[in-house]
């Protein structure tokens, strides 16, 4: 392949990270030629997968300092990355570009048309006015740095030269996906999955799959891992918000069980064991005609209050009057401890995310330049960041892509 006079930079990914990074460095610098690379022959595949279809483009946390809370890991370096580019900037440029975007009540934003193709569109028109190369089905098969800048070897083509290299191809379960980066010196740490779903097979609880609680607690037992919040029950286990957040925060401990483990759900979290059994003994006293099975509380689903009585042994035509200590010990400690066996996971949806990647401390979050090899920036999951359900992941995606390309050639 011909040299190009004006020089190259060449951006490694067709997702969101991806994107953004070509885009933005195009427009910051008109005179290089931009190509970006893209393994398979999909672009943005999971921005229109994610939000059921709608993109979940950001999370409507304005507050730095809270906003990296969201994230296992990388909370430190972003502090510094968002004080360049964070959700105001995201809302401010895709709205610059009639994408208007509302916020739903948990916080996430989509945008106004409930459909991904508006950004998807969004994001293909800007790359296209702005002279991003796109070449699809194109895999870098070997990447070493030379005088020139980085030298690719591709399936599809001889060689590709390019001054500036952004890597924002993604998170991986493959370690090999990482083996050029081990061969520029980088530290890669091992990519195991976050974000997904526990499996409980056999537990009679699925058979409420559908039905779902809008505040639990949900603890991984033997750990300190902790967290609240809706839960959904599915036909494979459990599912949700509060299970999600789990999952990422407890992605490496989880994977050191093989995804074997016992987690427990307190059903009403403003209710503890001694608690409990106060207001059951209350409900004796001042229901005692009444039927156990008549359910107490409006948080509690009448079908999933049914399964609590079914778990407790305690029969349907029961009432309070005759309810004994034994009885409501056990039915307390349901509520209250209930416990399964997760046996195996499922990944959220079609969002796959990885925890681990290139190790952090090898980037300068300032630029998102590698601290290895001059002229290797990165944005997006390849980096070990990676952030809870709600558009978080994106954030960083647009942040870490938006720093990348500006400081290209400081």
């Amino acid at each position: 392949m011909k040299p190009n006079n004006r020089g190259r930079i060449v951006v490694i990914g067709g997702g969101a990270a991806g994107f953004f990074a070509a885009i933005h460095a195009a427009f910051n610098y008109k005179d290089k030629e931009v190509i970006l690379l893209e393994k398979t022959n999909k672009l943005l595949s999971k921005v229109k997968v994610s939000g059921g279809g709608r993109c979940n483009v950001t999370h409507a946390c304005f507050d730095i300092q809270q906003l990296v809370k969201h994230y296992p890991r990388g909370e430190k370096q972003l502090i510094q990355a968002f004080h360049q580019f964070n959700t105001m900037h995201t809302v401010e440029w895709f709205e610059s570009r009639e994408v208007k975007l509302k916020t739903e009540n948990d916080g996430r934003m989509f945008p106004v048309s409930n459909s991904s193709q508006s950004i998807v569109d969004c994001l293909m028109q800007e790359a296209e006015k702005l002279g991003v190369r796109i070449w699809l089905q194109t895999k870098a098969l070997e990447i070493k740095r030379d005088s020139r800048g980085f030298q690719l070897k591709l399936e599809n083509k001889e060689e590709l030269i390019c001054e500036k290299l952004i890597a924002a191809n993604g998170g991986s379960s493959k370690n090999s996906d990482y083996e050029w980066l081990k061969q520029l010196g980088h530290t890669v740490v091992p990519p195991v999955p976050s974000l997904f779903t526990f499996n409980v097979p056999n537990a009679p609880i699925t058979a409420l799959m559908g039905l779902s609680v809008q505040q639990v607690k949900v603890s991984i037992s033997g750990s300190k891992l902790v967290q609240q919040g809706p839960i959904l029950i599915t036909h494979w286990g459990f599912s949700g918000p509060a299970i999600l957040k789990l999952s990422a925060w407890g992605a490496r401990i989880l994977s050191e069980t093989n995804y074997a483990f016992e987690f427990r759900i307190n059903w009403l979290p403003q209710f503890h064991f001694d608690s409990l059994m106060a207001f059951f003994a209350n409900i004796k006293s001042e229901r005692s005609a009444k039927q156990v099975k008549s359910c107490p509380w409006i948080e509690i689903p009448k079908r999933l209050w049914e399964y609590f009585i079914n778990k407790a042994a305690i029969s349907e035509d029961l009432k309070w009057a005759d309810i004994s200590k034994k009885q409501m010990n056990k039915l307390t400690e349901i509520i209250c401890n209930d416990s399964y066996q997760a046996k195996g996971k499922t990944t959220f949806k079609e969002e796959f995310v990885t925890c681990g990647g290139v190790e952090l401390a090898e980037v300068d979050f300032k630029t998102m330049q590698s601290k290895v090899a001059p002229n290797l920036f990165f944005a997006g999951e390849l980096l070990d960041i990676d952030g809870v359900t709600g558009g978080f992941n994106f954030q960083a995606a647009w942040t870490t892509a938006w720093i990348a390309a500006k400081h290209l050639y400081d």
